[in-house]
């Protein structure tokens, strides 16, 4: 059985750069997470697979490592040869045991690919291409201590207004529920991690973490540009010829805003320190900016229309 390719499952190069990786599980994870496909087996599936390609690619000496075995272990078993008589001993550094027991004398499998002290555990891994017997009651079960869980690895997202002032989230871990509160100023990309949250500890090891990647939904209103805000206002005619007060909504309260006489159309006003709040710095924030879309009357009464004409020919008349 070959080695998953992980490459595959997240669409890249082998040559792909971590931005690259993390740009395309980033893409693949929002369009197969569970709160999108509820009830879907396959996407539930896909996402799992996506999130255990991510954590050993992301990682630099796993990739390094499962580049390594993936490539001695294909050309391996492509020229005839059998898992039990595979030498291991070139990714220990000691020597392996053949035959039927699949145990290794060389060091821990878990180990070498950052299992034991690590984020990842592997067993998983090797029982895709040896089977059961890999990890059912050999040597390499035996001579395992205490270890440290798994990371768990999830995607949450966060509507803008949540972003801006904060919010309490409920998420439910190894069955049951914890409420996560969400500081304001959180950004595309971010990792939340809750230490101890994660997968359980092997023989009273300390349990691994569980790490939340934040993903930004679109706003139907509001464009977001690193922490300043872009938004279009809605302004009357009368308003922007006469100036006046409107009432500006934001991701979080609204705000009062002076309009000047004679604001033209597509003008763009900045609110500073009304955008985003920045994460963990209070005080500190980006900006707001307005544009001006000045809105003209639909339905005039024949008064309006009377109104307007005259004012045509005032300006005609060089008077306006």
């Amino acid at each position: 059985m070959d080695v998953k390719d992980y490459y595959k499952v997240l669409g890249v190069e082998k040559t792909a750069t971590a931005e690259q990786i993390k740009k395309a599980y980033r893409k693949l994870a929002v369009k197969y997470h569970p709160d999108k496909n509820p009830g879907d087996k396959a996407s539930e599936e896909k996402f799992k697979e996506i999130n255990e390609a991510y954590e050993v690619l992301s990682d630099v000496e796993k990739r390094k490592k499962y580049d390594q075995f993936g490539e001695n272990y294909k050309y391996y078993e492509q020229h005839g040869g059998r898992p039990e008589d595979y030498d291991w001993s070139q990714f220990g550094g000691g020597g392996g045991q053949r035959g039927g027991g699949y145990s290794y004398q060389g060091g821990n499998m878990d180990d070498i690919f950052g299992g034991a002290g690590g984020e990842g555990n592997f067993s998983d891994f090797f029982e895709q291409l040896f089977g059961s017997r890999f990890s059912g009651g050999g040597r390499r079960q035996q001579q395992q201590g205490p270890g440290r869980g798994r990371d768990i690895q999830a995607t949450m997202e966060v509507s803008l207004e949540d972003a801006y002032t904060g919010a309490t989230r409920q998420v439910e871990v190894s069955g049951g529920r914890l409420n996560i509160k969400l500081k304001p100023g959180l950004y595309e990309g971010q990792v939340i991690r809750l230490k101890g949250k994660g997968a359980p500890g092997r023989k009273g090891g300390e349990n691994g973490d569980l790490l939340i990647s934040v993903h930004l939904a679109p706003h139907p209103q509001y464009e977001l540009k690193g922490q300043d805000i872009y938004t279009d206002l809605a302004v009357p005619l009368y308003t922007a010829v006469l100036g006046g007060k409107l009432t500006v909504p934001t991701p979080g309260a609204s705000l009062n805003m002076n309009i000047p006489a004679g604001t033209d159309s597509g003008k763009v006003f900045r609110l500073k320190g009304k955008g985003l709040p920045a994460y963990d710095n209070n005080g500190a924030a980006g900006d707001l900016y307005i544009k001006a879309m000045i809105h003209l009357p639909k339905k005039l009464s024949d008064k309006e229309k009377e109104l307007f004409q005259q004012l045509s020919q005032l300006n005609e008349n060089g008077h306006a």
